[in-house]
């Protein structure tokens, strides 16, 4: 494997069932639960961090007068609900797993401490990082980007239903051209957005590559870890 440890950044949306409005949908919990064991089963130390959006994002609520604090403190325990099915899905097919919070909630979830982490990681789990960064006005790229750095992850992974980064909407410009390699400075500049500003900025500064692919196109996840061609790769 190229990457021994990585930081897998999924969406809350793909854990949503347009046609049912089912929040967190059975089926496709447990496809991506099995993804995961895959990629395990290579020996490979996968560290996850999900979204909330599919049960309420902060920035939103704000726009429909809920205050920006509150908001992103119920996105915050968003990802902790989504964090908790992910968790159960994977030990239900054998994979251990640890949820791992930045808000103290010790009857629900591990408080999460860099050193735990590492050693859940040595014990062969997989450890689910939710909450966030504890803090508001930081999004789950952040978040992403942050636990990438404390557990020395060898790449952020940032799983989209797009198979790369793009010059412009591919959905909506025919004409737009994907990148198969882009440094973090052109993203930032270019104003990427399919990651923050700030989550660029961190992998920056702690040169941890980040590979944006297409997450349900077939064996994509484990060509990526074996060090494949595949997506994006954002890097110095």
């Amino acid at each position: 494997m190229k990457y021994k440890r990585i930081l897998l950044k999924l969406s809350g949306e793909v854990l949503k069932n347009p046609d049912s409005g089912d929040t967190i949908d059975p089926e496709r919990l447990a496809f991506m639960a099995e993804r995961v064991k895959k990629v395990c089963s290579l020996g490979v130390e996968v560290g996850i961090v999900l979204g909330g959006g599919n049960i309420f994002r902060g920035l939103s609520g704000e726009k429909n007068g809920v205050n920006r604090i509150v908001g992103d403190s119920m996105g915050m325990l968003a990802t902790v609900i989504n964090a908790l099915a992910f968790g159960t899905a994977l030990e239900e097919i054998g994979v251990p797993a640890a949820v791992m919070t930045a808000v103290e909630m010790p009857r629900i979830a591990e408080m999460f401490v860099q050193r735990k982490a590492i050693e859940n990681f040595k014990n062969g789990k997989v450890c689910i990082f939710a909450g966030g960064t504890g803090n508001p006005y930081f999004s789950t790229d952040s978040a992403a980007a942050l636990r990438a750095s404390e557990i020395r992850a060898d790449v952020l992974l940032k799983a989209t239903k797009v198979d790369g980064i793009y010059t412009a909407d591919p959905k909506t410009n025919p004409d737009a051209v994907k990148y198969d390699e882009i440094n973090y400075s052109t993203a930032i500049e270019k104003r990427l957005k399919v990651m923050d500003s700030a989550a660029f900025a961190l992998c920056m500064d702690n040169s941890i590559p980040i590979i944006v692919f297409d997450f349900f196109e077939g064996d994509a996840l484990e060509r990526v870890v074996k060090g494949e061609a595949v997506g994006t790769l954002v890097k110095d």
